[in-house]
């Protein structure tokens, strides 16, 4: 008896956190499964005219009295706006500590009233987090997500990135890419993640920030060059013909395309410097940084922007 007691209370508990976690008002219908191991599923029916399905699954690893609700585990799939198939958003898992999730929806709670379904659309250098950043903006706001580069591969039977390049050249990428961005455009409660280029074109800019947002993830050169070296050169066409090792290829590459593209990222509504960031939490290096700290500095820069728009608008008045 006591342990089924015990396990009642824990499943309580854990979903009184998953609920305030997410309960986007739009929720029709929810399906609670506990399950022995201390994790928590439970699926979610979105109205028809936005999105067919969203499954979120959390884990709340519960050791001692504690260490409880450690960590949050949230995997999340989304089926797609008209015109833009399912297979094209992104699936994918996102890991989060349980005092970050927090943080993260009591901020998104907060900007809420000012963002009023506004798209996001994050910009920066290849390497930078845009993907994983914004699968976190999209949880915690009740927002799709998806990826342009993803979105263009699927316009091209599903061909890669690196060989639409080799195959079309980078001008044919860039029209599909503007495309893209004009389509999304029309679109709200998205969080889009661009290719580190599409800040080129001034049309994408008039699609971007049409009726969304856009936010610089600024990382400083040496660490981007870490990252993508680690994982390799292979998937970034941009960096086939720079001769030297990973890491050296990838560091000349980027310092080039932050010269020709560093006047664009600035015309960004939000900066989020990864730098800043570090320094203000007491880190000596930015790969200490956690995505969920990360997309905290995004809300609180979109937050910012969105006030100071209020602010002129009632100025103007």
């Amino acid at each position: 008896m006591r342990c089924a007691a015990a396990s009642t209370w824990r499943l309580r508990m854990e979903a009184g956190v998953a609920c305030k976690l997410k309960c986007p008002t739009w929720i029709e219908s929810e399906r609670f499964v506990g399950k022995s191991t201390g994790s928590l599923c439970f699926g979610r029916i979105l109205k028809q005219d936005q999105k067919v399905r969203l499954v979120v699954s959390a884990h709340f690893p519960v050791q001692t009295s504690s260490n409880l609700h450690r960590s949050v585990s949230f995997e999340v799939s989304c089926s797609s706006y008209k015109k833009i198939s399912a297979s094209t958003l992104e699936t994918g898992s996102v890991h989060v500590p349980y005092d970050e999730a927090v943080t993260l929806k009591n901020k998104s709670q907060e900007i809420e009233p000012y963002l009023n379904g506004h798209s996001i659309y994050l910009v920066g250098l290849m390497g930078s987090g845009k993907t994983t950043v914004g699968k976190i903006l999209s949880h915690v706001l009740s927002y799709s997500f998806c990826d342009s580069d993803t979105l263009i591969e699927q316009e091209v039977n599903g061909m890669p990135v690196a060989d639409i390049f080799k195959l079309h050249g980078e001008s044919f990428f860039r029209k599909k890419e503007t495309e893209i961005l004009r389509r999304l455009s029309s679109k709200k409660q998205l969080v889009v993640s661009t290719g580190g280029g599409a800040v080129v074109r001034d049309e994408n800019w008039d699609y971007m920030q049409k009726k969304g947002i856009s936010v610089w993830l600024d990382v400083p050169l040496e660490a981007l060059a870490l990252r993508i070296a680690a994982v390799g050169t292979h998937s970034r066409p941009l960096l086939h013909y720079e001769p030297g090792d990973p890491y050296t290829k990838a560091l000349k590459r980027l310092s080039y395309l932050l010269d020709e593209r560093g006047n664009n990222y600035a015309k960004a509504n939000a900066r989020v410097s990864l730098e800043e960031i570090a320094s203000e939490l007491g880190y000596r290096d930015v790969s200490d940084l956690t995505p969920a700290e990360i997309a905290i500095e995004a809300l609180e820069q979109i937050e910012e922007h969105l006030k100071k728009e209020g602010d002129v608008a009632i100025a103007g008045l």
